[in-house]
């Protein structure tokens, strides 16, 4: 406030005990504790608390929130009394939704014209921003099915220059923002995994695909909150299209959160079944070492990509591609000791797969000639973890008659070569 202000005292039952802010929309749970309804929904629901902030006790039923409109309207009159202080009046907030009024939307916009179901999905993203408790109404009454539907049905006529033109708006970009934005729970989004059989999966695919620079990052989105929840069976059979397209965003860098995104998708369903072959199959490990090689400084990028590289390293087919790419193996071993424990760890598990299965004369000679060999012993004097360094011996020692007597190996580092038999 400024000097020529009053500071005005905010009677303290008007202060939510959550945000510390005076409250827009007390509600009160069965603790009988009242919180602003926004501050104590995102504890509830987003955090998935089931206790009673100030008391600490259970909530018999944690989304039983009871409207405080005496206090409400105290707390309004309060801000029309010191108006000519500079204080605004709280407005009354909407009351939540309900599942009737929710289930008559969705049977509106799925027997209407495309113009109406427009209009009746612009409706469902109003509604979903209102409050937490309105997004689980909405799941409740089955808006992700409706939402699912309408991608699918839609998928195939993403950008048709006739409907941009009418309305403005495609049903897609619109269904996966209110998708996003709904923070659809675990048991929902395993359901999305297996809605119409995988078909939701095959558009999600086509819009990475077709679709513009939003929609494309909410398909991204959607498939990493899905393959994270997923059971290993509902992520064996995907097909080699959702793995091209996912290295597609990596490629075009869409920005750094959606990268993160493809690269934790990527992550979740390259062990299962013939995944690891696909994502090798889809140009996977070359797209990651250039990236790397664009020398990003963030930790967790660098930590993800080593993560699926190394994955991807299990199978001859991802060993063949590193190998193949001239900067594979100078670009892996430049990233240990150079980022986390963790980079340290993926990195030294790569050289280990290609010096155990893939390690032909010229690429023994070649890790010499790069400063791999180098790097490992170096690895041995530094403190980098106990079983990076059993990793770093056991290279080492597997091709010590080829490498221990070499001039490649700096003078100061022979010492901690490790003794073989």
């Amino acid at each position: 406030m400024d000097h020529d202000e009053i500071e005005i005292d905010v009677p303290s039952f008007f202060v939510c005990p959550i945000s510390l802010e005076i409250m827009k929309d007390p509600v009160t749970v069965s603790t009988g504790i009242t919180y602003d309804r926004e501050s104590i929904e995102k504890w509830l629901i987003s955090k998935k608390n089931k206790t009673c902030p100030v008391t600490k006790q259970e909530l018999s039923d944690y989304t039983d929130l009871t409207p405080n409109h005496t206090l409400r309207r105290l707390i309004q009159a309060w801000c029309t009394l010191n108006a000519s202080q500079g204080v605004e009046r709280i407005p009354t907030p909407k009351p939540p939704t309900n599942k009737i009024q929710i289930t008559k939307l969705i049977k509106e916009a799925s027997h209407s014209s495309l113009t109406i179901q427009i209009n009746c999905l612009k409706r469902l993203r109003s509604i979903a921003s209102g409050s937490e408790t309105n997004k689980r109404i909405m799941e409740d009454a089955g808006v992700v099915e409706f939402l699912a539907s309408v991608v699918i049905n839609n998928s195939c006529n993403i950008d048709p220059a006739s409907l941009m033109s009418e309305i403005n708006v495609n049903p897609v970009d619109e269904a996966l923002s209110i998708l996003h934005h709904l923070h659809v729970s675990e048991t929902g989004l395993k359901n999305l995994l297996a809605f119409r059989n995988g078909e939701f999966i095959e558009s999600l695919t086509k819009v990475m695909q077709k679709g513009f620079f939003e929609s494309r990052a909410y398909a991204v989105f959607l498939l990493k909150s899905m393959s994270q929840v997923a059971e290993a069976v509902q992520l064996l059979h995907q097909k080699t299209e959702l793995f091209v397209e996912l290295v597609q965003v990596l490629k075009d860098q869409i920005s750094s959160k959606v990268s993160k995104a493809a690269l934790q998708t990527l992550i979740e369903l390259c062990p299962w079944g013939r995944n690891r072959i696909k994502g090798v199959e889809a140009g996977t490990v070359p797209v990651l070492i250039e990236l790397l090689l664009e020398n990003c400084k963030d930790r967790k990028p660098n930590e993800m990509m080593l993560v699926l590289l190394e994955n991807l390293c299990q199978c001859a087919e991802g060993r063949a591609e590193l190998l193949k790419h001239a900067a594979g193996l100078a670009v892996v071993s430049k990233k240990i000791l150079r980022v986390s424990t963790l980079a340290n760890d993926r990195a030294v598990r790569i050289l280990l797969s290609v010096s155990k299965f893939s390690a032909t004369p010229n690429v023994v000679q070649e890790m010499l000639k790069l400063g791999v060999v180098a790097k490992l012993c170096l690895v041995l004097q530094v403190d980098c973890g106990s079983k990076t360094k059993e990793k770093a011996r056991e290279i080492l020692k597997m091709h010590a008659r080829a490498w221990k007597n070499s001039p490649c190996i700096p003078s100061n580092l022979v010492s901690s070569y490790p003794n073989y038999v």
